[in-house]
């Protein structure tokens, strides 16, 4: 995922600065089950150490080892983990192992995606053959230009693995109290980008919002100036019925992927009675994607609770899942 990438490329100019080189592992097939999918990558660097993770921690070590010949002989290769017969937790897994050295040019390319919104791809050449082999490696797609991993020559008639990255899940939170600092703590551990919109009066900083990758003072008429894409969920959360009503009249013509509204089925239905009641015109879809009382019911009572519950139903609605035990599921967890 994006924010996956971000904290290895922040990881990687934190090791540049240190003199250190970094190896990239990239999950690009499996065979059976697997704790994470392919497109899954860690960084490892030379002094030993590790940012992210391929799995549930049991392929990690064995990574570490692999990684030293990398660095040794700047030559990506393929380390294949049968778990099968080890912890019997994973399927096979074909990880590619290669030098990661992307230039400022790559780099800065990867910060103006982000900050457009914009996906981006990544494609890795490979084989299901252990060991090194010339033309494996990986290349970076932006806006039409290819960014390699490293200074290689990539064989493109190898097998590729292509994963689309989209643009980081946004949270738009329009309220400013006690449970919006909590939802905002909550969701920035998943990763997604958090807004918090905040009344123009409220003296609130992003100080008081952990996680927060900023914080908006707006008029409920001037909400509509955020970036509100098909990646975008917002939820009302001031406290105040008139408040909502307003921010609400002034989504009237965005389509965010989710719509969350805060309180009781009475509370719901009045504020859209008088929604449609002051509004002429407005986006048909937008209600569509209206979910009140916010949160899937798995008996939430605290802040935090409530939290988990709302960023639940806001997975279950985009990746297009009905909440149930997974004990009850007859086909894969994953499609």
């Amino acid at each position: 995922m994006m924010h996956e990438l971000l904290k290895l490329k922040e990881s990687y100019i934190l090791a540049q600065k240190m003199g250190l080189k970094s190896v990239m592992a990239t999950v690009v097939a499996i065979e059976g089950s697997s704790y994470r999918r392919p497109g899954v990558r860690m960084l490892i660097f030379e002094n030993n150490t590790m940012v992210g993770a391929v799995s549930g921690g049991c392929v990690e070590n064995e990574i570490l080892k692999q990684s030293l010949s990398v660095f040794w002989d700047n030559k990506a290769k393929i380390m294949i983990y049968d778990g099968r017969y080890r912890l019997g937790c994973e399927g096979i897994l074909y990880i590619l192992l290669e030098p990661f050295s992307p230039d400022a040019a790559a780099l800065d390319a990867l910060e103006t995606v982000v900050k457009k919104r914009q996906s981006l791809e990544i494609e890795s050449f490979y084989t299901k053959t252990e060991g090194i082999q010339v033309g494996l490696g990986s290349e970076f797609h932006f806006e039409g230009r290819k960014f390699t991993f490293s200074d290689v020559q990539l064989d493109k008639v190898l097998p590729v693995y292509t994963q689309t990255l989209k643009p980081r899940f946004h949270l738009v939170i329009v309220g400013s109290e006690h449970d919006a600092v909590q939802l905002c703590h909550f969701a920035s551990l998943t990763g997604w980008e958090i807004t918090i919109a905040a009344s123009v009066k409220d003296p609130k900083t992003i100080a008081n919002f952990p996680g927060a990758n900023q914080v908006v003072h707006l008029l409920p008429e001037e909400i509509d100036s955020l970036v509100i894409d098909n990646e975008t969920a917002l939820i009302l959360m001031t406290h105040s019925y008139s408040t909502d009503l307003k921010y609400l009249i002034g989504l009237k013509n965005t389509q965010p992927a989710y719509l969350g509204l805060l309180g009781p089925v009475k509370r719901r239905n009045q504020i859209l009675n008088d929604f449609f009641e002051f509004t002429d015109s407005y986006n048909e879809g937008l209600l569509d994607v209206a979910y009140g009382p916010s949160g899937i019911s798995i008996g939430a009572e605290t802040p935090q609770e409530i939290a988990i519950s709302i960023m639940a139903e806001i997975l279950s609605v985009v990746r297009k899942e009905e909440p149930i035990s997974l004990k009850y599921k007859t086909n894969a967890i994953h499609s």
